[in-house]
């Protein structure tokens, strides 16, 4: 057997016995199971209801607030016209109310799109203004219709909806969303890899860290060359790092079919649909949802898993290596912070990049470039995967990272040949440098 083969047994061993991976393995399932639970509960959860004084000294809009209340609606308008503004105000002041529109009565109508005021003692919601600002200008203007002396009944009939189907040059049929849910499977695949890349590039380094401080480095490194130790402890790594991810999913599948066969709980978007109602929608939706499947079933779904494998394994050892190197050239975690940064950051971009360009533009020149960069092609070019990506580009973005990971690979393990002996002094980017050169 391999010095490289001995050293990934080992690293590996050495992670699936340990007690805390052995715990968090199967206590992350049922904490997340957990936390979507509780999150479910907190959702179901009423909020309390907000109440808005309405002062209109027009009394025009009063009705057009009152009349919009919802017995579980999250605000609730209350006509306090009678009332003395001063009296409100200091009643806001109190906290009695929530806020207190006032509306001023004026001359013109024109007047009122400057003269509304809200008063409140904390800051409302966007959302909120611009409903309050919508009912007030569909009032308005159905006011102007009438003064104008236009038939509102006309105009509302006049009113179109425009409805534009989608197909495909060939003449096939196309549904709307599809960039999203493209966009979406990507993003999926691409948030995983990055997941796995600073959980488990994290523990390669602490692991480094780790037999660098308690001395262990420099019998073992007296046996193999630090390349080899390097490699392995990625390996290895990565190897435990997979079972743990495999054994989450099993758990997971196990706790829904569990739900599903010994509580009656059925999993799925239409759990909680009556046969009723799902009978009227399936009728209802069933040319669409084929639709949808078809255009699913039509994706590059055997490029997708093949791209995953391959940019998660690339990806995975390219940024291992920065970790390796870091962990090799610190004594302890918190000196590992100033270098970590410039790692995390390429990563982060690349999602920045691939969610807010790839959906508007995946063929686009900073998508096409993004997807090339090695440092973010692993999470770029997945999300571009799902839009049809030609196979030069795949090809050329796959090479460059390889090559860029054994370059890495080869520049990372001179820091690590020199960084694994080195004690009590936190390197700076010049020392780092310079032992690249030796």
């Amino acid at each position: 057997m391999s010095i490289i083969s001995l050293i990934i047994k080992r690293e590996f061993i050495a992670k699936v016995r340990n007690k805390s991976f052995i715990v968090m393995t199967f206590l992350s399932p049922l904490l997340f199971v957990g936390l979507a639970a509780f999150v479910g509960y907190l959702s179901t959860m009423k909020a309390d209801t907000k109440r808005i004084a309405i002062h209109d000294e027009s009394g025009l809009f009063a009705q057009e607030f009152t009349a919009i209340n919802q017995k579980d609606g999250e605000y609730k308008y209350l006509d306090l016209s009678v009332i003395d503004l001063k009296f409100l105000k200091d009643s806001i002041t109190n906290e009695n109310y929530e806020g207190l529109l006032y509306i001023p009565k004026v001359e013109s109508t024109k007047d009122f799109e400057n003269k509304i005021q809200f008063i409140s003692n904390n800051s409302p919601s966007i959302s909120f203004i611009e409903n309050v600002q919508e009912v007030i200008a569909d009032k308005l203007t159905k006011t102007n219709f009438i003064q104008a002396k236009l038939d509102t009944l006309a105009i509302a009939k006049a009113k179109a909806n425009v409805n534009i189907s989608l197909s495909k040059a060939s003449g096939e049929e196309s549904v709307k969303g599809l960039n999203e849910i493209k966009i979406g499977i990507g993003g999926a695949f691409g948030y995983l890899i990055m997941m796995f890349i600073i959980i488990y590039g994290n523990m390669v380094m602490r692991s480094v860290i780790e037999e660098k401080t308690s001395r262990i480095v420099e019998i073992i490194i007296s046996s193999v060359k630090p390349f080899q130790l390097m490699m392995g402890k990625i390996i290895g790594t990565a190897l435990a790092g997979l079972l743990q991810f495999f054994i989450w999913a099993l758990i997971g599948l196990s706790l829904m079919f569990a739900a599903s066969l010994f509580f009656g709980v059925d999993v799925g978007p239409t759990a909680k649909l009556s046969p009723e109602l799902l009978q009227a929608a399936q009728q209802e939706m069933t040319g669409t949802a084929q639709m949808y499947i078809k255009e699913l079933w039509n994706l590059p779904i055997a490029s997708i898993l093949i791209g995953f494998v391959i940019y998660f394994i690339g990806g995975y050892f390219l940024y291992s290596s920065f970790y390796a190197a870091i962990g090799a050239a610190v004594d302890n975690q918190t000196d590992s912070q100033q270098f970590l940064l410039p790692i995390i950051m390429p990563l982060m971009l690349s999602v920045y990049v691939g969610f807010f360009t790839v959906i508007n533009d995946p063929h686009g020149t900073v998508a096409v470039v993004f997807s090339m960069i090695p440092l973010t092609s692993p999470i770029v070019m997945l999300m571009r995967i799902p839009f049809g990506v030609p196979l030069w580009q795949i090809a050329i973005s796959i090479t460059l990272l390889f090559g860029t990971f054994f370059s890495v690979v080869w520049f990372a393990a001179k820091i690590y040949r020199i960084g694994i002996l080195m004690y009590g002094k936190k390197p700076t980017w010049g020392e780092l440098y310079k032992w690249l050169k030796y």
